[in-house]
C-alpha cells in the first residue's frame, strides 16, 4: 500500500508539472490590456408574435390598428422622432430651425435619405403626405385634419421645406412624426384609390426595414416578413430579418413562443403575466404608457360644495389606497400618479409632492373642513349647512373599471363619504356625462398616445371649461397662465419652468384625483441582445432601439467566421 501511494504521488506531480508547462505556453495579456469585448455582428432572424391582425401597411391608415403601427414603425420614417424623455430627434430631418416668434419652422431632409426602391426622399414627398392629412376624403382622425388645415407648407428646394403656423405653438413638433409616403408611387392616385391600392400590401417606405413578403396561409394573411434596408441613412440594423406573425391575444402568442415559433411577444397582457414571469429564458420589458387614469370631480356642481374645497379634495386622495389598487387590480402593471405630466419626461418636476395613503390624516382633514358625522347618527359626513358627502361615481363598465370603482367606494366608506356607483359604456360616459358636465364624479382614462409634448392646456385651461376638455371645470387663473406661456415659449428651459410651476399648483389645488399611469409589457427571448425599453408614447416605440438589437456576436479581434455564435430562433 505504501509503495502504491508513492507511485500515485509521482504521477500526480508529473501531471502538475505538465500543466504548468502548458500554461506557460499560453499567450499572456499585457498589463492594462483586457480581453477583447463581445461585439454585435449582423445576421439572424427575429420573429415576433404580434397581437392583433393585418389591416393596411400604410403609415396614414394605421391610426386605429396597433398591429399595423408596429410594422409601419419599421417601414416608414417621419421628419422627427422623440426620445424617451419626449425630446425631438432628427429622423428624415437632418436639421431644423425655428423663427424667434415661433411661427416658422424650416427643415432640411438628409441628403442620403432614400426610399426602399432607391429613389431619393424629397420635400415633395413630405408635402404630398401633408396634403393627404388634410384631405377631407382621406380617413384620418378629424383633429389631425383640422390641425393641418391651419398650417401652410412651402417647398424651398428638393431637400428643404417650410411650415408656417398662424400663431406660436410649441407642441407643433408632435405633429411631424407621421410616416412620410412616396409621392412618386402614390401621387397620381386619388385618396380613395390610395386606400384601396396594392401599395398597402407591398409598401415602400424609407425606414430601417423594407417589405419582403406577406405570410399567407389558407387564404389569410398570417404574417409579414421585413428585411434590413442596406441603404438606410442611419445605422443599419444588426438583425437581418424581422418576421411578424399575427395572433388574436397574448395567450396564443405565448403558446407560439413555447412551441419555438417566435422569439418575442408584442404585448404581455395581465392574464399571462404570471406565466411569463415564471418562464426562464424569456425577458420582460416594461415601459410607462402615455395615459393617466384619474377621478374627475365636478367642481362647478352647487349641490356638491365640498368638491370646491382643495383641502377636501386632497383629503379624498389621501383616503385612496392607490398602491393597493395598482398591486391587486392592475397586477403591478401601473405606476401611482402624482399629476398630469408623465414622469421621466423633460417637463416632469422631480420634486413634485407625493400624497400617500393615510386614512387618519384624511379623517382629520375632513373634520377640520367642518364635515362631521351628525349627532343624531348615521355614517355620512355633513357640514353645518346640511351638505352631505354623498355623490354618484360614474365609470366605464368594462375592463378593470368596475373593480376600481368598487375599491374607491370601499376606501371612502370608512371616511364617512358615501358613493353610489353607476357603470355605463365609454361612449355614454363621454356623451351623457363628461361633455355636458352632468356628472358628479367620473372615473376615466386620458389617452395621450403620440403626444410627447406634455401640453396639459386642453384639459386644465380656463378656456376649455365650456366646449373643451376641461371636464373638471377647474377655473384657476394662475395655472392657466402657466399653460398659456408654456405652449408659445420656444426656449425649452423656460417651458420647463412654466410646467414646474403648473405641477406645483396642480398638486396644491388637486382639481382631479390622479390614480395611476398604465404600463406596457413586452417579452423577448434572452437570445436577443441589446433590447432596451424606456417610457413609451406609443406601443410601437418599443422598437425605438431596434437598430441596436442583435442575435449574433463575436470578439472584436476575431473574424466573423470563427467567432460568430448563432442563437436559437433563426429560420
Amino acid at each position: 500500500m505504501k509503495k502504491l501511494r508513492w507511485q500515485l504521488l509521482v504521477v500526480l506531480l508529473a501531471l502538475a508539472s505538465i500543466a504548468v508547462l502548458l500554461l506557460g505556453q499560453q499567450p499572456a495579456l499585457l498589463p492594462g490590456i483586457a480581453e477583447a469585448p463581445i461585439q454585435p455582428t449582423t445576421g439572424g432572424i427575429y420573429s415576433e408574435g404580434l397581437v392583433g391582425s393585418y389591416g393596411r401597411l400604410n403609415s396614414l391608415l394605421d391610426f386605429f390598428n396597433p398591429a399595423d403601427r408596429s410594422v409601419d414603425a419599421l417601414l416608414y420614417s417621419g421628419l422627427i422622432k422623440f426620445d424617451g424623455r419626449g425630446l425631438p430627434q432628427g429622423d428624415l430631418a437632418e436639421s431644423w430651425g425655428i423663427s424667434q416668434d415661433g411661427t416658422v419652422y424650416n427643415f432640411s431632409i438628409r441628403p442620403n435619405a432614400k426610399w426602399h426602391d432607391g429613389k431619393p426622399v424629397t420635400s415633395e414627398d413630405v408635402i404630398f403626405t401633408v396634403e393627404l392629412l388634410r384631405d377631407e376624403t382621406f380617413p384620418v382622425p378629424a383633429d389631425q385634419r383640422d390641425f393641418w388645415d391651419q398650417v401652410e407648407v412651402k417647398l424651398l428646394d428638393e431637400k428643404t421645406l417650410q411650415f408656417r403656423l398662424p400663431e406660436a405653438f410649441s407642441p407643433f413638433m408632435d405633429y411631424l412624426t407621421f410616416g412620410v409616403l412616396p409621392k412618386h408611387l402614390l401621387g397620381d392616385m386619388t385618396s380613395e384609390e390610395i386606400v384601396q391600392a396594392s401599395f398597402n400590401l407591398e409598401p415602400v417606405g424609407s425606414g430601417p426595414y423594407q417589405f419582403d413578403h406577406l405570410i399567407v396561409e389558407d387564404g389569410e394573411i398570417q404574417g409579414v416578413v421585413l428585411n434590413a434596408f442596406e441603404d438606410t441613412y442611419a445605422q443599419r440594423p444588426f438583425i437581418d430579418q424581422i418576421v411578424f406573425r399575427y395572433y388574436p391575444d397574448s395567450a396564443t402568442a405565448l403558446s407560439a413562443y413555447e412551441q419555438g415559433d417566435v422569439l418575442g411577444i408584442s404585448q404581455v397582457a395581465r392574464d399571462v403575466l404570471p406565466q411569463v414571469l415564471d418562464m426562464p429564458g424569456l425577458n420582460l420589458y416594461t415601459g410607462r404608457l402615455p395615459g393617466l387614469t384619474l377621478l374627475y370631480l365636478n367642481l362647478d356642481d352647487p349641490e356638491l360644495p365640498f368638491f370646491q374645497d382643495a383641502a377636501i379634495r386632497r383629503a379624498l386622495l389621501k383616503g385612496l389606497n392607490r398602491q393597493w389598487m395598482v398591486n391587486n387590480l392592475m397586477d403591478g402593471q401601473a405606476i401611482v400618479a402624482d399629476g398630469p405630466i408623465f414622469p421621466g419626461t423633460w417637463a416632469y418636476y422631480e420634486n413634485i409632492e407625493h400624497i400617500d395613503y393615510d386614512r387618519q390624516a384624511a379623517l382629520a382633514a375632513l373634520k377640520e373642513a367642518g364635515y362631521t358625522i351628525p349627532a343624531e347618527g348615521g355614517s355620512v359626513r355633513a357640514n353645518e349647512e346640511g351638505a352631505r358627502m354623498e355623490f354618484e361615481l360614474v365609470y366605464p363598465d368594462t375592463g378593470v373599471f368596475p373593480q376600481l370603482a368598487q375599491a374607491i367606494q370601499e376606501n371612502w366608506g370608512p371616511l364617512g363619504v358615501a358613493v353610489t356607483l353607476k357603470g355605463v359604456s365609454y361612449e355614454e360616459l363621454m356623451s351623457d356625462y363628461l361633455e355636458p358636465r352632468t356628472y358628479q364624479a367620473a372615473l376615466v382614462d386620458l389617452n395621450l398616445t403620440d403626444s410627447p409634448d406634455p401640453d396639459p392646456y386642453p384639459f386644465w385651461h380656463q378656456a376649455q371649461i365650456t366646449g373643451g376638455q376641461n371636464y373638471a371645470q377647474w377655473d384657476d387663473r394662475q395655472a392657466s397662465e402657466y399653460l398659456e406661456q408654456a405652449r408659445v415659449e420656444t426656449d425649452l428651459g423656460e417651458r420647463e419652468k412654466r410646467y414646474r410651476n403648473f405641477q406645483v399648483r396642480f398638486t396644491t389645488e388637486m382639481p382631479a384625483l390622479p390614480l395611476y399611469y398604465p404600463v406596457y409589457s413586452y417579452a423577448v427571448d434572452e437570445s436577443v441582445q441589446g433590447v432596451r425599453m424606456g417610457p413609451l408614447f406609443s406601443p410601437s416605440d418599443r422598437f425605438s432601439t431596434l437598430r441596436s438589437w442583435y442575435l449574433i456576436a463575436g470578439r472584436a479581434t476575431d473574424t466573423p467566421e470563427a467567432a460568430a455564435t448563432e442563437t436559437p430562433g433563426q429560420e
